[in-house]
């Protein structure tokens, strides 16, 4: 492998099949985090060929999600709070939050932990975890940015979060004890002070106050996944294959060769697997367990209301974030586990509309809506990515559940620095398999 070093200072890959070679990595997938997973290794130096079934990048999860960078606000899913609410949700009382139960074992294995991971102890563990990652998320982000000031819609405008009960201020009051010793600037407001910093918020009806974290930022991953993957190509010499149906991923001893649905091949020396939700059918043909459930949300555009918000707003009885990008409006909400379907159910999407336009009705012009979306959310128990070197030539990224836009850059670089250090200790080269 030659390396050239670009204008900017970062290492840069010659394309070793110039030279009849293998790349040294494949990424499997060209979502939010398979495209900064590209970018962080390129950067490294090493070549590498981005796959995905799309014919773009950023078109399943990544297409349009709530667009909210929260890397102080990653709470894990699992926590005391939700557990006097599964009754309801096992119900579906719950309009908010539904539940496909299937007798499957790796559907229950993974409801087992996650009640385990419900204890105040393993909460309040997975979310200074989840913290770490979104610092160093946001860390990355900023170089990323400093390095290759594209646009992607990007802004700082905050992020308030509503309490309708006095019961949920309470529970945010304990996080934020939590992330206290990360010295995370939050703060808890009256409902005045919460009006007074969003006007927009004096329509919504009574609260019990709000969560204010004022570093909190947003941008349009999709458009972000376009700028990047065009400097990759371009000054990085990433290849990228469309239109990739992985049928199947086979390991040899001296590279990995995916093969498509229809017959083509791509070979590797190294494969970082970055499906999301697709993921566990993928590793299960290998053999390799990937504990990950989909989450199913959904989200519509339209164009900013007469009363828009300008920071970011999430309801959280209503379970509904809404978010200002540029000149636009983008409100998402819902969860559906184990529902593996991507298609938007029209139903759903309309309740979504109904209720933010019960929420706010002035934040959108709700008759103006985007068809509207849905994606799929790859939920681990414990709310945290799995990163790791699974087998000798396979490495994970995934599992990054609600918080992949978050999680997405912090993540490349961990993978991106774990495989550094497999690739300079060949001699060692199995001690980091987990």
């Amino acid at each position: 492998m030659k390396l050239l070093q670009s204008e900017s200072g970062d290492m840069c890959a010659f394309p070793a099949e110039s030279a009849g070679q293998d790349p040294d990595i494949v990424v499997l997938g060209a979502g939010v985090v398979g495209v900064t997973t590209a970018y962080s290794l390129a950067r490294r130096g090493y070549s590498v060929i981005l796959l995905d079934r799309a014919d773009g990048p950023a078109q399943g999860s990544s297409f349009a999600n709530g667009a909210q960078l929260s890397y102080a606000y990653t709470d894990a899913l699992a926590q005391p709070a939700l557990l006097a609410g599964i009754p309801a949700i096992l119900a579906g009382l719950n309009p908010a939050f539904r539940l496909r139960f299937t007798p499957d074992p790796d559907f229950l294995r993974w409801g087992l932990s996650f009640l385990r991971n419900c204890t105040k102890t393993r909460f309040a563990a997975n979310t200074r975890a989840a913290l770490v990652l979104g610092f160093e998320s946001r860390l990355a982000m900023a170089r990323l940015r400093d390095r290759h000031p594209f646009d992607f819609g990007h802004a700082r405008p905050g992020k308030m979060h509503i309490f309708r009960d006095h019961a949920s201020l309470q529970n945010a009051r304990n996080t934020v004890a939590i992330k206290r010793v990360a010295n995370v600037s939050q703060e808890l407001l009256t409902p005045a002070k919460a009006i007074g910093i969003e006007p927009a918020l004096s329509e919504i009806g009574s609260f019990a106050g709000a969560l204010w974290t004022p570093s909190e930022e947003v941008g349009d991953p999709h458009r972000f996944c376009h700028g990047l993957l065009a400097i990759l190509t371009r000054q990085f010499a990433v290849r990228t294959k469309f239109g990739f149906t992985i049928a199947g991923v086979d390991e040899r001893k001296d590279r990995i060769v995916v093969r498509s649905s229809d017959g083509m091949t791509v070979s590797a020396r190294n494969a970082v697997v970055c499906l999301g939700a697709d993921a566990p059918g993928v590793l299960g043909k290998m053999g390799i367990r990937a504990p990950i459930l989909p989450m199913k949300g959904y989200s519509f555009t339209a164009p900013p209301g007469a009363n828009a918000p300008k920071v970011s707003v999430t309801d959280s009885a209503r379970k509904i974030v809404f978010c200002r990008l540029s000149d636009s409006m983008r409100v998402a909400g819902l969860a559906e586990l184990n529902n593996g379907d991507p298609r938007p159910d029209p139903a759903r999407l309309q309740l979504l509309i109904d209720t933010a336009e019960a929420a706010m009705p002035k934040a959108a012009a709700y008759r103006e809506t985007s068809a509207g979306w849905a994606g799929l959310r790859p939920m681990t128990a414990n709310s945290i990515p799995i990163i790791k070197r699974a087998r000798e030539r396979v490495f994970l990224n995934i599992g990054h559940g609600m918080l992949g836009w978050t999680f997405a850059t912090g993540a490349a670089e961990r993978v991106a620095k774990l495989f550094q250090a497999v690739a300079s200790n060949p001699m060692n080269d199995r001690s980091c398999i987990e």
